[in-house]
This record gives structure tokens, C-alpha cells and sequence, in this order.
């Protein structure tokens, strides 16, 4: 959630950066519901204090007069309590909903102003007709998208063989390149409950893109984003306890209701994916140096199995939900002819904080602040599957894969 006291210190900077970020968002609802529900409440407040002053006069002697403005208050209570108990409901409804404040250096516009700062190594060159992954996966026995239909749905799919031990050797080489970097590992659930994803910034906005369980009232988890989020809900860190940083391996489950195009077949866009995730809680003042070492360890896995990429800085209206400053990291997939996102840096600065109530104390003596949370793919793995296959084909259809795959326990 953005800060209230931001809202009404500087209404019109707001405005502009949500304007710039989601230009639909309703800010003038948002601003008028703020100052309409104070009001109430004060209107509410001087109510009930009229009533225990009647209350403590009553107890002298109950008088015609103390009995009717009684009454009279009573009714005018009741009206603005149901009047206030309206208005908050409809205000934290679109609170809920308001995004993040983007920084105020990055581009303005869409994905077509996201700014290239860097780009590694250069697309391979083939000399025969390339194959796309899937092609390749059903020449090399890798994938069964059929069985997978037939035991769940469509875009889902059944890992098989070859497929599989490079499934589990790319997690275990992610999880100890990010161990190497200093991110503890966590091994969460995969079922989440309401409270969670509304902390995460998931709910209400992104409600209709969960698999829900509603007799259980949980949800399987989009993202172990969602999971190290609600970790220290309601925790209050000491200042040397920062920063706290966090990997964690699981699956993903993504309605992606309305999302899937004919381009994005096979494994480019399913509905359960396995993603690495990289998670940093830390003091304000040092989330960008965070976000920094964020990127830099999910680079080096890339430049580690030597494929071509390039990283964003993300305009404004590009950047997610949650986030003031995001990063792509996008893999060249030759089968594709095109560069996809396999991963996604952000700070979302205090926005998850302050919904979670995740706070330190710069020092014993001080109030507690809310600290700062970023997150990052390290990395969507059926995508970085998909580059490794295309990359390294050979004429014959065969992969043959880098040796540092190759090198490892499960090949």
C-alpha cells in the first residue's frame, strides 16, 4: 500500500506518478474516500463522546431533556457508524488496489519505452534449419504435453527423461549459486491463505489469476514471492538482524486466464512452472544496493551456462503491481526468434512492508520503520529449459548441453 500520509502531504506528485504508472487508476476516488472517511470518523467520534457526557449527566438524575437528546444522538450515531463502516469498506477496497509509486527516473510509458542497459554475449549463429523446443522435445522424448491434457488440462505439461534431470540439475545449481551469493534457503508451502496474498499485493487486484480451494480456503501459491513475504508478517527486525536474504525452490500455479496466444506454445506459458525465487528484506536507505546484488546473481547463472541475454529497466507502466523499480532479464530463445523474460528484479520499497507490518528499529530506543522487500526470479525455469534447447541443438535434432550441466550429479 502507498503511504497515506504521502496522499495527503503531496496529493498532485501522487497523482502524477500513478498517472504515469496506471493511467485507469482512479486517484480522485481515492483522494475524496480518504477525506470523506476522516471526516466521518471525526463526526463519529465527537457522537460518542457527546453520548457519555449524556451517560455521565444521566447518572444525576435522568432528566425529559437528557433522555430525548439521548435518543436524538443514539439515532445520528447508528447512522454514521453505518455511514463510516460503508465508507472504509469501499476505500480499502480501492486502496487495496492502488499500486506502488514508480520512481521518478525511470521511462515513462509502456513496454515499447523499457530501456536496454545491457546485453550479454551474442544470438548463435546456425548453419541448418533450426527446431523450436518443441519440436526438439518430442524428437528427444523430453515432454508429453498429451498425458499431461488428459491427467489435468491444456497448458500443462509432463517432464520426461532427459528433461527431467535437467529440470532438478538447474535448481540445484540456481539454489547453490544463490547460496554463494549470501540467500539462505527456504522451502515454503505451496498453499497459501487469503491474508497472504493481499500482504503479497496479489489480492484483491489479481485475484481471478489464483487456482483456489475455496472449502479450504487456501490457494496454491503464484510465486514463492508470495510465501517469503508473509515469513516475518508483523515482525519488528533489529537493525543488525538486516538485511535478511532469502532463495527459495518450488512450483508456481498461474490461471493466466485470457493469456495464452498461439506464439507462446509448449513451454513458453503454462499454468505450473518450477521458478527459483531470490527475496531481500532490508533497510530502506540500502534496497537499491540490494536490487543490484539481486541482478548480479541471477546474471551469472545465465552467463554461467553461456546464453545470450539482455536486462531492462522497466518503464513505468511495465513495472508490476507492487513494484517502484523492476529489471527484466531477457533470454534470446533462437527457436522463437525473440527474447523472453526469465526473470523480473524489483523493489517494491515499503509497499508489501507496510501491508504486512514488517518493521525494524534502527535502535532500541527509536519507533520501528518499515523496512524495504525485494524480489526476483533466479530463475522461470521452463523458459530458461526452452533457451538451453534452442541454443544448443544440433543438426540432428540432438542438445547437446553445456558442461556445466553436464558436469553435474544428474547427468
Amino acid at each position: 500500500m502507498i503511504d497515506l500520509g504521502l496522499l495527503r502531504k503531496d496529493p498532485d506528485k501522487v497523482r502524477e506518478l500513478l498517472a504515469k504508472k496506471e493511467p485507469s487508476f482512479d486517484f480522485k476516488k481515492l483522494y475524496e474516500l480518504d477525506v470523506h472517511v476522516r471526516n466521518v470518523r471525526i463526526e463519529v467520534e465527537n457522537l460518542r463522546h457527546k453520548k457519555n457526557e449524556l451517560a455521565a449527566q444521566a447518572k444525576s438524575g435522568i432528566t425529559p431533556e437528557i433522555r430525548e437528546q439521548s435518543i436524538s444522538i443514539g439515532k445520528l450515531l447508528k447512522e454514521s457508524e453505518t455511514s463510516l463502516e460503508k465508507l472504509e469498506s469501499e476505500f480499502n477496497d480501492l486502496y487495496l488496489r492502488c499500486p506502488n509509486l514508480p520512481e521518478e527516473d525511470l521511462p515513462i510509458g509502456g513496454k515499447e519505452a523499457n530501456k536496454p542497459i545491457k546485453v550479454f554475449g551474442s544470438k548463435a549463429i546456425f548453419t541448418f534449419p533450426i527446431k523450436n523446443h518443441v519440436e526438439l522435445g518430442a524428437k528427444n522424448g523430453w515432454f508429453d504435453f498429451e498425458a499431461a491434457a488428459v491427467m489435468t488440462g491444456s497448458n500443462f505439461v509432463l517432464y520426461k527423461g532427459d528433461a527431467v534431470k535437467l529440470l532438478y540439475s538447474l535448481t540445484f545449481m540456481m539454489l547453490k549459486n544463490n547460496w554463494d551469493h549470501g540467500y539462505s534457503p527456504v522451502l515454503p508451502p505451496y498453499l497459501v491463505n487469503e491474508a497472504s496474498l493481499e500482504i503479497a499485493s496479489n489480492f484483491p487486484k489479481f485475484k481471478d489469476q489464483v487456482y483456489a480451494m475455496p472449502e479450504e480456503k487456501l490457494f496454491l501459491t503464484p510465486t514463492s514471492e508470495v510465501n517469503l513475504t508473509n515469513l516475518y508478517r508483523k515482525h519488528i527486525f533489529a537493525y543488525e538482524q538486516l538485511p535478511v536474504r532469502m532463495t527459495s525452490w518450488n512450483s508456481c500455479f498461474r490461471t493466466e486466464a485470457g493469456k495464452y496466444g498461439a506464439v507462446e506454445r509448449g513451454l513458453i506459458r503454462i499454468h505450473q512452472f518450477e521458478k527459483v525465487e531470490l527475496y531481500t528484506i532490508c533497510e530502506p536507505q540500502k534496497s537499491n544496493e540490494e536490487q543490484d546484488r539481486m541482478l548480479a546473481c541471477a546474471e551469472q547463472i545465465l552467463q554461467k551456462l553461456g546464453l545470450h541475454y539482455r536486462v531492462s529497466l522497466l518503464a513505468m507502466q511495465d513495472c508490476s503491481f507492487p513494484s517502484a523499480r523492476t529489471y527484466d532479464i531477457e533470454v534470446w530463445m533462437p527457436g522463437q526468434n525473440a527474447y523472453y523474460e526469465v526473470s523480473s528484479i524489483s523493489n517494491c520499497t515499503d509497499f508489501q512492508a507496510r501491508r504486512g507490518m514488517i518493521r525494524y528499529r534502527a535502535s532500541a530506543d527509536e519507533k520501528p520503520e518499515l523496512v524495504h522487500t525485494l524480489n526476483g526470479s533466479s530463475l522461470a525455469l521452463p523458459r530458461l529449459m526452452v533457451a538451453l534447447m534452442e541454443t544448443y541443438q544440433q543438426e540432428d535434432g540432438s542438445i547437446k548441453l553445456p558442461d556445466v550441466i553436464m558436469q553435474g550429479p544428474w547427468f
